[in-house]
Formats: structure tokens, sequence, C-alpha cells
């Protein structure tokens, strides 16, 4: 049996692309990986300084954002260790965030069962309808980036972006 490789190289904004079914060499993959990484600050950046200045207008900081964003995401209440974790961010940072959070009445400390002294943290119907609201309108600005992206170009995307974060897991954020 005689396999073959794909492999085609094609030129876009940035230069060229080359697309094989093969894993890249150690070499030539950290070569394609800081590609990533040029790409991804200045992305970052610039969403974020986006969302600064909503912030300035909505008054509503990044960092409730990003909390309210992750208990939707994730469906369920989380403590604030917890969600530092996830979001890679300081506990005393999240801390200040959820306690602005409530203070807003967008999320609720309740109870948890596994341990008295770190409550759960879950969005109130407020909080909910809030964070639904901000990822509607900024999903319809998303719809921006259509046209030849495809669902395997998405996919990829998050493959590569979730190996890079695994790498970095072992980082401590405190």
């Amino acid at each position: 049996m005689v396999t073959t490789q794909l492999s085609v190289c094609r030129v876009e904004d940035n230069g060229p692309v080359t697309e094989t079914n093969e894993p890249l060499p150690p070499e030539v993959l950290a070569g394609r990986l800081s590609e990533v990484f040029a790409v991804l600050g200045p992305l970052y950046r610039r969403t974020t300084r986006a969302l600064e200045l909503k912030e300035r207008k909505e008054g509503f900081p990044v960092g409730v954002r990003a909390v309210l964003e992750l208990l939707r995401m994730g469906g369920r209440p989380m403590t604030v260790p917890q969600m530092g974790r996830t979001l890679a961010l300081s506990r005393q940072f999240v801390q200040r965030m959820v306690n602005e959070a409530a203070a807003r009445d967008l999320v609720e400390a309740i109870p948890n069962p596994a341990h008295q002294r770190s409550s759960l943290i879950r969005l109130t119907d407020t909080g909910r309808a809030t964070i639904d609201a901000l990822v509607a309108r900024e999903s319809l600005l998303l719809k921006r980036a259509s046209g030849d992206l495809t669902g395997a170009d998405v996919d990829a995307c998050v493959r590569v972006l979730t190996r890079l974060l695994a790498l970095f897991e072992d980082v401590d954020v405190n």
C-alpha cells in the first residue's frame, strides 16, 4: 500500500501557507506556532482595548464580563479559586470582579456543599440576561469575519490554541 501526503502551498495575505495532513517536525512547528503568537498578541490587545472602550460607555469592566461569560459557558456555579484557575487570573482579582458583579446583582454566592468556606458563585437572572445580551451584540460583529472560513478552519484554530494553553498550564498566575 502506498500512502501519499497531501501537501499544498497557497499564498494568503500574510504569506505562504502549507497544508498537510502530517504532523510538522518540531523545528518547523516551533516557527509556525511563533506565527500564531505574532497574530494572537495584537488580536488580544485590540480586543481588550475595544472591550475597555465599551466599558467606559456601559460601565461594564472587562474582568466582570470574563466572570459572567465563564459562568454562562460553564453552565454551573463555580468557586472563585476555580474561576481564577480557569481564567488564568489571580484569585484576588477574580474576587474583586465577583464582588463588583454581586454589587450589580449579576451574580450571587450560594453554599458549597464540598467546602464551607468557599462559596459557589452563580449567575442571577439579571446576570444571565446581561451576558446573553452582550454576547448577542458581539455575535453581530463576529459575523463580519465570515467569508471563506470553514468549520474545519475554526476547529483547527481552537485545537492549536488549546494545545498552546496546555503548554503553559503550569504558569502561576498568582
